[in-house]
Parts: C-alpha cells; sequence; structure tokens
C-alpha cells in the first residue's frame, strides 16, 4: 500500500523517526513542524492520511482537524498525543479524527494504525460507487431504497435513513457525530430547532432494518459521548 501521508509534528526527533518508518515503507511524506503550516500543506496537497500532533503552535491539533473536516470529511486524520485521558480522545472524536495514539508508542503499533486507517478509506471510496451493500444477511440496495432480507423480507428506506445508511457505509469504521450528520444529512447547522435527538430518533428506526437484534446493534454501533461507528462485513 502506498500514497501521501502529513505529518504534523512540532518535537523534531519524533518528526523524523515518522517519517524515515514511512518512506521505508513507500509512502510520500510531507512535513509540518506547526499547525499552520499542516493546514496549508493539507490544502495545497490533499495527502491520503494525516498524522496530527495535538500540541503544537501556531494552531493545535484539534483546531486544525476542525478546519479540515470543514472541507473533507473523507481523508483519515490519526491524531497524536502524549494526553491519555478519555476526554481528550473524544474531543478529537467528535471533531472528526478517525483514531487517537498515545505517546509514546511503537512504530509497529502506529504503522498499523495507518494501515488500518487507509484501509478503511478506500474500502469506504469503494462503497460510495456502489448501489448495494451486503450488512450481515441482508442485502441493502441505495437505488431501490430497501433491504432485502436472505429469507425475502424487504423493508423499505425512507430518503433520510437511505442517506444515512450509505454515509455510514462510505465512512466504515470512523465515529461520526450526531452533528456531523445533523450538517451532512439534513444540512442542519448548529443554531437551528432541529436537535441531535432527530439523528438519534433515525438511527434507532435503521437498526430496526438492519440488525437482527436491534438492542443489541452487530453493525451500527453507539460510541458512547461521541456519536455512531458503522462496522459492515469488512476487514477493518
Amino acid at each position: 500500500m502506498s500514497g501521501s501521508i502529513l505529518i504534523a509534528e512540532d518535537d523534531p526527533a519524533i518528526l523524523a523517526g515518522i517519517s524515515d518508518v514511512l518512506k521505508l515503507e513507500g509512502y510520500d511524506v510531507l512535513e509540518a513542524v506547526d499547525g499552520r503550516a499542516a493546514l496549508e500543506l493539507y490544502t495545497s496537497s490533499r495527502p491520503d492520511l494525516v498524522l496530527l500532533d495535538v500540541m503544537m503552535p501556531e494552531m493545535n491539533g484539534y483546531d486544525v482537524c476542525r478546519a479540515i473536516r470543514r472541507v473533507d470529511e473523507g481523508t483519515p486524520i490519526v491524531m497524536l498525543t502524549a494526553k491519555g485521558e478519555e476526554i481528550d480522545k473524544v474531543v478529537g472524536l467528535e471533531l472528526g479524527a478517525d483514531d487517537y495514539v498515545v505517546k509514546p508508542f511503537g512504530m509497529a503499533e502506529l504503522m498499523a494504525r495507518v494501515r488500518s486507517a487507509l484501509r478503511r478509506s478506500s474500502n469506504g471510496k469503494k462503497i460510495l460507487h456502489e448501489s448495494t451493500l451486503r450488512i450481515g444477511n441482508i442485502t441493502a440496495d441505495f437505488d431501490a431504497m430497501n433491504v432485502r432480507k436472505d429469507s425475502g423480507e424487504t423493508y423499505p428506506l425512507t430518503p433520510k435513513e437511505n442517506e444515512l445508511l450509505k454515509y455510514f457505509a462510505a465512512h466504515p469504521g470512523k465515529v461520526i457525530s450526531r452533528e456531523t450528520l445533523l450538517e451532512t444529512i439534513w444540512g442542519i447547522g448548529p443554531d437551528s430547532d432541529i436537535t441531535t435527538r432527530s439523528v438519534d430518533t433515525h438511527v434507532a428506526r435503521l437498526r430496526h432494518k438492519i440488525e437482527e437484534n436491534p438492542s443489541d446493534p452487530k453493525f451500527l454501533l453507539t460510541a458512547h459521548g461521541a456519536g455512531y461507528k458503522f462496522i459492515p462485513n469488512l476487514n477493518l
């Protein structure tokens, strides 16, 4: 697997170490030592993945992540941080990060996270251009707007359910916040009267159509405090 990876890290030793390993693995590497430079490099080069340190001068990693996600929902972002508290992970995931690696980390672990994030992104792009999706013992047909069980029963999908399922399928394994779903699927900003409760209601209805046991979902999971994550029949 190859591609371009942007590393934003203000520690020269860590930056050099990660860069050397990625180059040995065949990746093209872009380097930034502060958040503002990272955002400029992202804008001009559009890498396949971003490794983003949280604590950086000029702009911190959270602000860079937020800025990228305003224009790009698909490029994987892996946060690097010395902090290990759960609240920091939640903040990063709510802003749209795909994964989170806590320093100090081994290069083998980091490379495994990079490969996994790139694989999920590739799977999502492939699904985005397909009209059907296999989920457990059902087939979702986005064009026909229905889900069909192997046993023969067919359940129609409302337009919003259809859009939600396709969006989840295009971002496999990624935690997606309710706010992102409101903006993307409903076209609604944070000041709207429609709340994230609408997202929860539609997700609950969707689970009844794609899950064998909606109260114990296997595919459309709740990421507590962060949003939802879709795990289809893919090797993620």
